[in-house]
């Protein structure tokens, strides 16, 4: 899968601070036509965003445009300005406002006939469906399954919590008066229970006050502790730490990669368990392991021990 640690949220109507996105460490980017453009400037963004995927360096990064969602009237024509401007320097639409599978689909199917039309690989560009009101939380294992080119479950945080009257002005705070665990633990875990189960990533929505990195921080490493893969981040300042706690720890990765040695060890002399150090591993062991592999692997990590078999 696609590394989605930090996505850098842009506005399409803004070329200076696309220029300057392409630049930044983050691992995703999407070009924003919907809230962060004015009405007035949506026509022109398209432009504007066609034209910095056809000509900017991506290079390391997944190119995605987020579009204006279906009960607008711009959204088809953001779907098919900008696919068959810069269809084949795009990686994925990120739609906005998934109330039910019926949205991914629409898009699925446009995706399809624009691709035939231009002579684009079918099926290539992904999909990213944003869960932003509480139809969108109940209907969520069907918008899981709803499309091959689904890639990611994103949150909407601040539409959701409006759509379930959430007592809080704070987007990624907790609510005042709630004292007693998580307010948002269940819409996570919703959210990564669906992802996961249909093999898709599952990315935390943003932390609005850009200023504060170390409550950015805290809050990013609740969803990471849950098996996120990422969260959007709106300032470069909240790059690196969005980075840093999507991926593992040195200590953690080196651990994971010499758990899957020494299991691939063990299997090797016709053992279904295995010993590292003073520790005893096994097939749950081995999947644990693979995870943290993966996310060191994805963030570039190197390894700093190798494997000593027993008796070596």
């Amino acid at each position: 899968m696609r590394s989605r640690r930090t996505t850098l949220a842009v506005p399409g109507s803004n070329p200076r601070f696309i220029e300057k996105a392409q630049g930044l460490p983050a691992d995703e980017v999407f070009l924003d036509l919907e809230d962060a453009v004015a009405p007035a400037a949506k026509e022109d963004a398209r432009r504007t965003v066609a034209a910095a995927l056809n000509d900017g360096d991506w290079t390391g990064k997944t190119r995605v445009v987020r579009v204006n969602d279906l009960d607008t009237h711009w959204a088809y024509r953001d779907v098919i300005e900008v696919v068959e401007g810069a269809g084949a320097n795009l990686d994925a639409i990120m739609l906005p406002k998934v109330p039910d599978a019926a949205h991914v689909q629409w898009l699925d199917r446009l995706l399809t006939q624009i691709e035939r039309a231009t002579g684009l690989p079918a099926g290539r560009i992904g999909i990213e469906a944003q869960i932003e009101d509480a139809r969108g939380m109940v209907n969520i294992d069907a918008i899981a399954a709803s499309s091959p080119r689904l890639e990611a479950l994103v949150l909407g945080p601040g539409d959701l919590m409006a759509s379930i009257n959430m007592k809080t002005l704070v987007v990624g705070e907790q609510p005042p008066g709630y004292t007693e665990g998580d307010a948002y633990h269940y819409i996570l875990m919703r959210i990564l229970m669906a992802a996961r189960a249909n093999d898709l990533q599952a990315i935390d929505g943003p932390y609005f006050n850009i200023r504060d990195v170390d409550a950015f921080t805290r809050v990013a490493g609740r969803s990471a502790a849950l098996g996120f893969d990422g969260k959007w981040v709106l300032h470069p300042s909240q790059i690196d730490a969005g980075n840093a706690v999507f991926s593992p720890s040195q200590d953690d990765y080196d651990h994971a990669e010499l758990i899957l040695d020494a299991y691939d060890h063990s299997l090797g002399e016709g053992r279904g368990a295995a010993r590292l150090g003073d520790e005893m591993i096994d097939e749950a062991s081995r999947k644990m392991a693979l995870v943290i592999a993966a996310k060191g692997r994805a963030a570039g990590l190197a390894r700093t021990r190798r494997f000593e078999p027993p008796g070596n």
